[in-house]
């Protein structure tokens, strides 16, 4: 189940307009989107956790996951589906003891250790960034789609690309073998910043579906 969830994965930007995010998410899952990670860093606890008790409910009558970036404590208080860490959060085997067993956990990762120390102790999926170049990271080089599919091929759990996600990029999958594809991919601006955020989902995911 959480595969198909992983499919297309929708990032907030860290804008932390309320009002703005719920329209967009809300309009993001009525395309079909099933995974939300809310990542706004200039956000209370409680701010997130209220924003945790309005989507919820929206992700839950679709099946869905809300996951939570970094926010251990908010996710843990059961608003959320789970979390989403990185380099910068607590270690996966803490981070597991924070949440629980049941909480979804998902790891920020960009090369194969990283990725090996995820699935070693206990994240669900990882995402693997940046694929693709992204205004994101600037000065980051991406690891392009030959390398993203090797390191996918040889993770030891499920793998999402995230990093310059658009319906072109995205389309670019289709020319690598099946045993290299991600599981899904992350998509930021091109949600975020879309006139019709659900118009841009059903295309985004025509374009995972090749």
């Amino acid at each position: 189940m959480i595969d198909a969830c992983l499919r297309l994965i929708l990032v907030t930007d860290g804008i932390g307009d309320a009002a703005r995010l719920q329209q967009i998410v809300t309009a993001a899952i009525e395309g079909g989107v099933r995974c939300v990670q809310l990542r706004e860093p200039s956000w209370t606890a409680r701010q997130l956790l209220l924003a945790c008790e309005t989507l919820r409910p929206i992700l839950d009558s679709v099946h869905g996951l809300l996951l939570v970036n970094d926010r251990l404590d908010v996710a843990a208080t059961g608003a959320a589906h789970g979390a989403q860490i990185g380099h910068r959060s607590l270690p996966p085997e803490q981070a597991r003891k924070v949440v629980g067993p049941n909480c979804v956990l998902g790891y920020s990762a960009h090369n194969a250790a990283e990725l090996a120390n995820a699935a070693q102790h206990g994240c669900d999926f990882a995402l693997l960034s940046p694929v693709w170049p992204t205004s994101s990271k600037p000065n980051v080089a991406p690891l392009g789609v030959s390398r993203a599919a090797q390191l996918t091929e040889c993770a030891p759990l499920p793998v999402v690309w995230l990093g310059g996600a658009n319906p072109t990029t995205i389309d670019q999958i289709q020319n690598v073998a099946a045993s290299q594809r991600p599981v899904g991919v992350a998509v930021l601006s091109a949600i975020m910043q879309s006139d019709d955020p659900k118009a841009t989902v059903v295309q985004l995911l025509a374009s995972c579906s090749g």
